[in-house]
């Protein structure tokens, strides 16, 4: 109840939009509802309810309609995704083929053991390839935003990072699979076997 009126649960909402959302849109709402951070800035990210509370909800309603839909986007969700454009460009990666990235990952400059300094909080990481991948969002046109920015790319290229930043406007011009395929380019550039992949495919 609040301030009177019934509501229903996080996760037994999600479920009644199985039937109303295309497949990546729901896999949005579930990366929001999951969404769990921590960092070293901004207000801790508290999740909404947990991705087994999403699976309770599943097993509890067999014959739901859209059940397939949830089924499906339960195994595509996961924890640590900050809105729904990153969940996107996530979906995209992965049907391109490409390699499944890191979320809630931190850049350490570790360069001076006795003094290791964060360098930046990516969308979606790389490490192994060293590709570090952001969603900026309205707010990253701010001229201050725009300077950390600026800063963050710039300190982790210092170490050997590679970043890949995807815009509103680029999404617009080129969609989710034009701009992953700008992150398969970069990780093909350091080192990611595409051609191995291919072929099997």
């Amino acid at each position: 109840m609040l301030d009177g009126v019934r509501l229903t649960s996080p996760s037994r909402t999600w479920l009644d939009l199985a039937g109303l959302l295309q497949l990546d849109d729901l896999v949005a709402v579930a990366d929001h509802l999951i969404c769990r951070q921590a960092r070293s800035f901004g207000p801790p990210r508290i999740p909404l309810c947990s991705r087994e509370d999403l699976a309770e909800q599943i097993r509890g309603s067999s014959g739901a309609r859209g059940i397939r839909n949830a089924r499906l986007a339960l195994g595509l969700c996961r924890v640590g995704a900050d809105s729904a454009p990153e969940t996107m460009v996530r979906l995209a990666l992965d049907r391109l083929g490409l390699p499944e990235p890191v979320l809630c990952y931190v850049v350490l400059d570790e360069r001076l053991p006795w003094m290791v300094r964060e360098l930046a909080w990516p969308d979606l990481a790389y490490p192994e390839f060293k590709v570090a991948v952001n969603y900026d969002g309205r707010h990253h046109l701010e001229p201050r935003q725009r300077e950390l920015d600026i800063r963050r790319d710039e300190s982790i290229a210092a170490i050997g990072w590679t970043s890949v930043t995807i815009t509103a406007a680029q999404i617009r011009e080129r969609g989710f699979v034009g701009c992953a395929l700008r992150v398969r380019s970069a990780l093909t550039r350091r080192g990611w076997p595409v051609a191995r992949f291919v072929n099997a495919a």
